[in-house]
């Protein structure tokens, strides 16, 4: 920037460069007590001041107020929260009572930026007691835990819009899975189950479908989900990625006929685990990564026979056994090359996503309301949601598999 510039810039804000030159320690000026809330208090009082001239009708000393029948009555104290600091500012008052401030309306003490910052710090998993005492601690106040309670529910509305908007008709992936929540009823806690819909637009993007609560985790109830999406405008979805839940796949068959439905092979292997030794398992695991690793159905076909007549098929006939009972769901994703595959095979993109939710779940203990939970995880995925800026890795390449796949289907 040439000097001239810098000259220029320098005198566009000469208000301000005064400020500035007058502070001789900039972290004073910085400081609880400093400038910069002492400029924010002048800006309140100033704002103040014109709201209450302009409800008058006259400025301040001015003879045209004579006789008006309403004037300047003196001021009273009262502390805001704003959205980094608590300020103590003198409002203005009008001898008839009439005037109804508009930046800081009366019996209210936050302006915008200090529920931002509750919220914030609520969808970060602090309690209502938590977030209470980094307030203390931050603005040296006390605020009320009804108080936060009540900035917190302003989100259910937004949750409800959220939650019953229209959906696009068509989505290439839509991946399904739960986790678990504590929620107290009737004084007892207990598990209960946080279903999840997360789609893939036809831009390769992801998108949170909905968010459901239910007392387990069962067919009966996702098939009550699939509904409600499709009443929101679902009406077809390409692949459907969930876990090997018993009645999953007839839950979406019920309510997408045409859905082809891929078991996560993560789950499938996860639960081949369960009932293996802990110094068998890397090696059951390499021989597993055989099936899910060949090329075509029959290389895969022909790994799970040969497993099945190994030592530890033998040894753990269970294992083969679910492999064959879920074989049509399993094999879905050897139609389709090696980038699409990554994409359908598995339901990490919605296990990342719980992942996320269960660290802001770890802090707390139980929710006293499946409204409080639902609450907190929508907070917990609207930040998560922030980080998805890119598509689907070699999306385009999918789409276009897709489509041939499924004629008919997808408009590109």
């Amino acid at each position: 920037m040439s000097r001239s510039k810098r000259a220029q810039k320098k005198t566009a804000n000469p208000l301000l460069e005064a400020l500035l030159d007058s502070v001789d320690d900039p972290l004073e000026a910085l400081s609880e007590d400093g400038l910069l809330r002492e400029l924010k208090k002048r800006l309140m009082e100033r704002a103040l001041e014109s709201e209450l001239t302009e409800h008058l009708g006259y400025e301040k000393h001015d003879r045209a107020g004579d006789g008006s029948g309403n004037s300047r009555n003196g001021h009273a104290s009262k502390t805001v929260l704003t959205g980094d600091s608590a300020v103590e500012i003198d409002v203005p008052r009008d001898r008839a009572g009439t005037f109804e401030p508009k930046l800081v309306p009366k019996n209210k003490r936050r302006i915008p930026g200090f529920d931002e910052k509750v919220i914030s710090l609520y969808a970060r998993g602090l309690s209502v007691r938590e977030v209470q005492g980094h307030l203390e601690e931050l603005y040296g106040v006390e605020v009320s835990p009804s108080l936060i309670s009540r900035v917190t529910d302003g989100v259910l509305e937004e949750v409800n819009a959220w939650q019953s908007r229209r959906l696009e008709p068509t989505w290439p992936i839509v991946y399904l899975d739960a986790l678990v929540v504590k929620v107290r009823d009737d004084g007892v806690v207990g598990n209960k189950s946080a279903y999840l819909a997360l789609g893939v637009n036809m831009e390769g993007r992801k998108e949170v479908l909905g968010l459901w609560i239910a007392q387990t985790e069962g067919a009966k109830f996702w098939l009550h989900v699939l509904t409600e999406l499709k009443n929101r405008g679902v009406e077809d979805i390409l692949v459907a990625v969930c876990d090997g839940l018993t009645g999953f796949p007839d839950a979406i068959a019920a309510a997408f006929p045409q859905t082809t439905v891929q078991t996560c092979i993560v789950h499938m292997v996860r639960n081949s685990l369960r009932y293996v030794s802990w110094g068998n398992r890397k090696a059951i695991a390499a021989e597993l990564r055989k099936i899910y690793r060949s090329a075509t159905v029959d290389e895969a076909e022909a790994a799970l026979t040969a497993f099945e007549e190994s030592d530890w098929g033998t040894a753990y006939p269970s294992i083969s056994r679910s492999w064959r009972t879920r074989w049509e769901q399993v094999i879905p994703f050897f139609a389709f090359a090696p980038e699409i595959r990554r994409a359908i095979y598995t339901t990490n993109a919605i296990e990342a996503l719980n992942r996320q939710l269960r660290k802001t779940l770890k802090t707390r203990g139980a929710f006293p309301t499946e409204e409080a939970a639902v609450k907190l995880l929508w907070l917990s995925l609207e930040r998560a949601s922030r980080t998805w800026t890119m598509p689907i890795r070699q999306w385009d390449l999918a789409l276009q598999q897709l489509a041939i796949h499924f004629p008919n289907r997808l408009s590109l």
